[in-house]
């Protein structure tokens, strides 16, 4: 399956904005969860390393989000409990949440840490702000095709 949507973008802060701001159509799960998955890459990866992420649409209403980085080391995990004194350690917790399911694919060189969820996208999502590229251009992606 071809993603509907393909950002390619550099794990800054300010991109965190960005990629809300272009999944705006999905509506607020979807934006939430590629927030939490950047800015996971930001502090677990690296600020400014390449990331890409991707929209598909799949049956029954579901849209599938994935995040793709260069470190198939550094893998997300969900932490139990977190005390109210804690800085960090509630990003899956907030992609749990509202996911239907969510998981890990790593390949050679990079991992794609991807969820669904169960939202109502429009027909025709706007495309604002960032560089996208169509879904041919990055070959197979690592999550289901």
């Amino acid at each position: 399956m071809r993603p509907v949507m393909t950002l390619e973008l550099l794990a800054t802060p300010a991109e965190v904005s960005s990629v809300r701001r272009a999944l705006r159509s999905y509506g607020i799960d979807v934006q939430l969860c590629a927030s939490e998955l950047v800015t996971n890459v930001i502090r677990h990866v690296g600020e400014g390393v390449p990331v890409t992420v991707r929209v598909w649409r799949e049956e029954g209403g579901r849209v599938r989000l994935g995040v793709t980085d260069p470190d198939p080391r550094a893998l997300p995990v969900l932490i139990g409990a977190v005390g109210p004194e804690d800085e960090s350690g509630r990003g899956l917790a907030l992609l749990d949440a509202p996911a239907l399911r969510w998981g890990v694919e790593q390949e050679a060189g990079r991992k794609t840490v991807w969820c669904e969820l169960l939202v109502r996208v429009p027909k025709t999502p706007e495309r604002p702000g960032l560089h996208q590229v169509s879904a041919g251009a990055l070959g197979h992606s690592s999550a289901r095709s």
